[in-house]
């Protein structure tokens, strides 16, 4: 059944647009969670949270054309809070490193102004993200929003650990210039 289908059983308030979900999207969902949580039982959680949050969500968004997109967000934030919950005294080295990595492009959230531009910069990386070629897309992509390791990315696209490191260094690079000339301070 096609996503617009779906969200037309959502909006009706139907119990089988769960069913439909998760017969469509329930193994890529959760391997998107698992490759967060490390955890399979954490992340078949995080899978029937998301379909409760899209359930609650839907109306009043109308995800027709990005039902997946939008799951795939839902899950991403669950996932993320599960591993904060799970470590709350002790942060998890993993999202640390992604973290730390990403600051050195992208402007501290703790400052005023960028809260008010969340939209702004979100297009200003989607921008950056459209000029790049296919495969450093990809490789930006599976690291920093399905949290893919360096290996596994090696692994996917066929090429080198280094190549993969290599990279993501240099789209780390362009990116922060990209962002200084959309007027971005780091």
């Amino acid at each position: 059944m096609d996503d617009s289908r779906i969200v037309d059983l959502y909006l009706l308030r139907d119990e089988t647009a769960i069913k439909l979900t998760a017969d469509k999207y329930s193994s890529r969902l959760r391997s998107l969670s698992y490759g967060i949580v490390k955890d399979m039982q954490s992340a078949e959680e995080c899978e029937n949270d998301t379909y409760m949050e899209a359930w609650n969500s839907i109306p009043p968004h109308e995800p027709r054309s990005y039902l997946y997109a939008f799951l795939a967000r839902i899950i991403r934030h669950i996932s993320l809070n599960c591993c904060r919950d799970r470590n709350r005294l002790k942060r998890s080295a993993f999202i640390c490193e992604l973290s730390a990595e990403m600051e050195q492009c992208i402007p501290s959230p703790d400052d005023v102004e960028c809260r008010i531009d969340d939209a702004e910069l979100s297009r200003a990386i989607n921008g950056f993200l459209g000029k790049l070629d296919a495969e450093k897309r990809n490789i930006f992509i599976r690291r920093y929003w399905f949290l893919d390791s360096v290996a596994d990315i090696s692994r996917r696209f066929a090429i080198s650990e280094s190549k993969v490191k290599t990279t993501l260094f240099r789209c780390r690079n362009k990116l922060r210039e990209y962002l200084s000339k959309e007027g971005y301070t780091l």
